[in-house]
């Protein structure tokens, strides 16, 4: 019986295959086909015999043209005025709008995040895309007085020129429209290379900036998996290198941009915490807690993968945690009754696995709830973990240190604020924090003292907005803030401008000015 399944299985794959859509990269204005001439399927995580589409297998050759593409478009869209520039963005925030509902169920069939998620993730590109291109009527420089008389003294931004956009698979419509919309408004041209396991969102995505009108070079799209990514790094055509995703592929991108001299900006991990006060309403902070937790299946980089809770009310927390846990419905994401939906890929899913199996044997902790693979009820198809809830772990476990980047959130009792921030810090990253407490003293000590670049107050560390910066410290990246305004940092550069009109050489810092 189990032969014969295996051989009905293997033939609907097989004739799945033959009916399975192509796409091709976009590089110059046209569709086209990769050099490689290869292929990679795009497969639903929560149903590995449903193939959304067959996408190029992009190498070297596809984005040494496509860098050419940029390169020939870039002093054309350099020189079209910033609010022209803006106006095609506009008309692109306006195509995702209408498209959304077809966004949304392509994205959840692709990379498994729920209807609702997926639906949010789409909105995210629409209100950063209208957000962002209101900078095209600003771009503000300033001007400053001059040191000497009859001089004038300001600053205005310039496009970098080429930038290289590598984006991950977890929010496979906003992130690219973080870095793609702030570089097009500043005057740049771009390559983008997607998440391979999510690339019919970002051709969706550039398909729209086509539709926009906006001219051919100026956006450009290949697939694939490390081999185009590694190549758009090292090319040297390539001025700026945006990444999201691993920690150490964000320092290998480093290293070889700093050979380069190139601009690099990096978001990379986070080991999130909720610190939840014994003056807490403890109803609001299970429910932020378990969306913190297990949006997105905990594959966010601002997951709450940690919860540190007062020992007052640890116990209480803990039972109405893990009942809450127990009860979400976990499924396929195009189901509207689910609640968390399949990790990326058997990859990942292993990586997890292997987490929960180090926090049982090494680090000891109490495994409350979850922490298998889940293949019954019709989901012996998909990459399903249960929601995972460790107890009693302390400070330097090795799953309250490293990130897991799934389903898994670990529960640290304390006893004081101070030894509450003390562990939050207590991590390599610094992406996102948050604290749930009454006390208005205590929420803006926390503010004041939790070192990351994202702090709520009475929510989880999930949802950031986009016209604030987005991006932490330490580990988690480079310095640089994407979305808000701040965003325009990295994908322009500033230029001085000093206009002399006295007729004579004044020389700064070196002739006396009479007063």
């Amino acid at each position: 019986m189990a032969k014969a399944k295996q051989a009905k299985e293997k033939k609907a794959l097989k004739s799945a295959k033959a009916t399975t859509k192509s796409y091709h990269n976009y590089i110059g204005g046209e569709w086209v086909r990769s050099s490689s001439g290869e292929w990679f399927d795009n497969v639903n995580p929560a149903d590995t015999t449903d193939i959304i589409g067959r996408f190029p297998k992009s190498n070297a050759e596809d984005v040494d043209k496509a860098v050419a593409a940029a390169k020939d478009a870039a002093s054309k869209w350099r020189q079209t005025p910033a609010p022209k520039r803006a106006e095609l963005l506009f008309t692109l925030a306006e195509i995702i709008r209408d498209n959304k509902h077809r966004y949304t169920e392509e994205m959840t069939r692709e990379m498994g995040k729920v209807l609702k998620e997926a639906g949010g993730d789409v909105q995210e590109a629409i209100d950063c895309t209208y957000y962002t291109a209101g900078e095209g009527r600003r771009l503000h420089g300033f001007t400053t007085p001059a040191e000497m008389k009859n001089k004038f003294a300001m600053c205005v931004r310039q496009p970098v020129g080429v930038c290289g956009l590598i984006t991950p698979f977890n929010f496979p419509m906003a992130i690219p429209s973080w870095k793609l919309i702030p570089a097009l408004v500043c005057g740049n041209t771009v390559i983008i290379k997607s998440g391979e396991d999510v690339p019919l969102s970002a051709l969706n995505l550039v398909k729209a900036c086509e539709e926009a009108g906006i001219p051919r070079g100026v956006v450009n799209l290949v697939n694939g998996f490390g081999e185009p990514g590694a190549a758009l790094v090292d090319h040297k055509d390539v001025r700026l290198i945006s990444f999201t995703g691993s920690t150490e592929t964000g320092r290998k991108i480093a290293e070889t941009c700093a050979r380069e001299n190139k601009i690099v900006s990096l978001e990379m991990g986070g080991k999130n915490a909720i610190i939840v006060m014994d003056d807490a309403d403890i109803d609001n902070a299970v429910e932020g807690s378990v969306w913190g937790a297990f949006g997105t299946s905990g594959q966010r980089c601002t997951a709450s993968s940690r919860l540190v809770v007062h020992k007052k009310i640890y116990k209480k927390f803990v039972t109405k945690f893990v009942e809450r846990v127990k009860a979400l419905r976990v499924g396929n994401g195009l189901d509207p009754k689910t609640e968390v939906g399949p990790v990326i890929h058997e990859d990942a899913m292993q990586k997890i696995l292997g987490y929960i199996e180090i926090g049982k044997k090494v680090d000891k902790a109490t495994l409350a709830t979850g922490g298998s693979r889940i293949t019954k009820g019709g989901l012996d198809k998909g990459w399903f973990i249960e929601p995972t809830v460790f107890t009693d772990v302390k400070p330097g476990m090795r799953i309250e240190q490293e990130e897991i980047f799934g389903p898994v959130t670990a529960i640290i009792p304390f006893g004081a604020l101070d030894e509450a921030i003390e562990i939050v810090n207590g991590v390599k990253y610094g992406l996102s924090s948050a604290i749930y407490t009454q006390d208005v003293n205590k929420a803006f000590y926390a503010m004041q003292e939790l070192y990351t670049g994202i702090c709520y107050v009475n929510s989880a560390t999930i949802g950031a907005e986009v016209h604030l910066p987005f991006g932490g410290t330490k580990a988690t990246g480079n310095g640089h803030r994407e979305a808000g305004t701040q965003v325009l940092d990295i994908f322009s550069e500033w230029k001085a401008l000093y206009v002399d009109y006295s007729g004579k050489l004044q020389k700064a810092q070196i002739d006396e000015v009479e007063i």
